[in-house]
């Protein structure tokens, strides 16, 4: 992909995200070591490593789910489906009935189990909130790339079927029992958490989505995700997790407090306020790849400046230490996030490649006039999409055999839809 823009420092941000993120894919039949991290620096032996990707600390040899699901969309604008496709049925294919249904927290890039964080069936680094973003995720690359095996495949399937009958409850305090939370570093004993119900939720609707796909009756798990909706409305009553013994957990808590407005289950502007002020303060979270999930929350809430200002902070902070060793920049989610939100953020791209669709919306801060991004793969073609502040858009068909049918949106919610057939381009004024 290529962004051009009037802007020179989202230019920068853009040519060093997809040039660093390129820099972390393996070719499928790689030899390389497995098992490496700080205690084997030279690893346990060596493999055959399939498509892949670092997703996790630079430092292990391997991919890990939070990271993951977070880094795919990125990951397949930069032309990895493939990898994306072998990665996720890795973490699916271990999600058997000896684990109960969960998959394993991180993969050698052969596939094998990243023994840092597999002891042995009983004990292994299991996270609640990873279970059912899988599951969303399955159906998010399905929407991008409309193959079917994100569909059909049996190993997806299966996996959606048992993880959205799963609860959101933890099984312990410890990662190796099985937390509520991504927050690893609060050590509150939460038995369910804002994170893990906010995941669970969107996997619902997910799966409708899949089910649709499948030509299945979706209502189901809409009405199921309308009821865990309504319970979080009715007894939460702004907590951000429960403990063993049912006392509510307010207060800050990252990824447990900010995950809910992130999976559209909270959205009221006060809360999105609070959030941004408590990620800002002294409260902000030591770890880089926390941050990331920020400019996410705001776009999704129509507050572009905002996840702007996010997506800048982040792109500064690459040359800072990162908690764990090396670089944040070293850190291989904060690269393909920005990817993905120039895209799916200030682009406001959303495929629908089954249908050979796509929808826009310009969702540019003031100081960036314009800008246009070429080579967005959708299914079996590809477009370049520019917007012209909130006024104009423009979308090109890069394809020799793909008809779009794009949907231009406008902030206020006026939308334009157009047929682009292949090298055709388009542009829409806002009415």
């Amino acid at each position: 992909m290529q962004l051009d823009s009037g802007h020179d420092e989202l230019v920068a941000m853009f040519a060093w995200a997809r040039d660093r993120a390129l820099r972390w894919a393996h070719p499928g039949g790689t030899r390389g070591p497995v098992n490496v991290d700080e205690r084997h620096p030279h690893g346990t032996g060596e493999g055959v490593y399939l498509p892949s990707y670092w997703a996790g600390y630079a430092h292990r040899s391997g991919f890990y789910a939070r990271d993951f699901v977070h880094q795919a969309a990125g990951a397949h604008l930069l032309g990895l489906a493939e990898a994306n496709l072998a990665m996720l049925r890795c973490f699916a294919a271990s999600a058997t009935e000896e684990h109960g249904h969960r998959p394993v927290w991180a993969f050698n890039f052969d596939g094998s189990y990243l023994s840092i964080d597999y002891r042995g069936p009983d004990e292994f680094v299991r996270e609640v909130p990873a279970v059912f973003e899988l599951v969303e995720c399955v159906a998010a690359l399905h929407r991008w790339t409309g193959e079917p095996a994100y569909v059909h495949d049996a190993v997806l399937r299966d996996y959606c079927a048992n993880a959205i009958a799963l609860p959101a409850t933890g099984q312990g305090t410890g990662i190796f029992e099985g937390t509520a939370s991504y927050n690893e570093l609060s050590g509150e004993p939460l038995a369910v958490a804002g994170d893990g119900i906010a995941a669970q939720y969107a996997a619902h609707l997910a799966m409708a989505e899949l089910a649709r796909a499948r030509g299945e009756d979706g209502e189901r798990f809409e009405a199921l995700a309308a009821q865990l909706r309504h319970h979080y409305e009715q007894e939460w009553n702004g907590a951000r997790g429960f403990t063993f013994d049912g006392r509510p957990v307010t207060g800050w808590g990252a990824e447990n407090s900010w995950f809910m407005p992130l999976k559209g289950l909270r959205d009221d502007p006060a809360y999105l306020d609070y959030i941004d002020a408590r990620a800002s303060g002294p409260e902000r979270p030591e770890n880089i790849e926390a941050w990331t999930y920020l400019p996410d929350v705001f776009f999704r809430h129509g507050r572009p400046r905002t996840a702007w200002r996010w997506m800048r902070e982040i792109f500064h902070a690459r040359t800072a230490p990162h908690v764990a060793g090396g670089l944040n920049g070293d850190y291989p989610e904060v690269s393909f996030t920005l990817v993905s939100q120039v895209v799916e953020g200030l682009l406001g791209v959303r495929p629908n490649a089954p249908e050979n669709a796509l929808t826009t919306l310009a969702r540019l801060p003031a100081e960036i006039g314009w800008v246009a991004v070429s080579g967005i793969p959708i299914g079996r073609g590809s477009v370049a999409v520019r917007h012209d502040g909130e006024h104009a858009s423009t979308l090109t068909n890069l394809s020799q055999q793909v008809t779009y049918r794009w949907t231009a949106r406008f902030p206020g919610g006026s939308a334009i839809t157009r047929d682009v057939p292949p090298g055709a381009t388009v542009t829409v004024e806002r009415g």
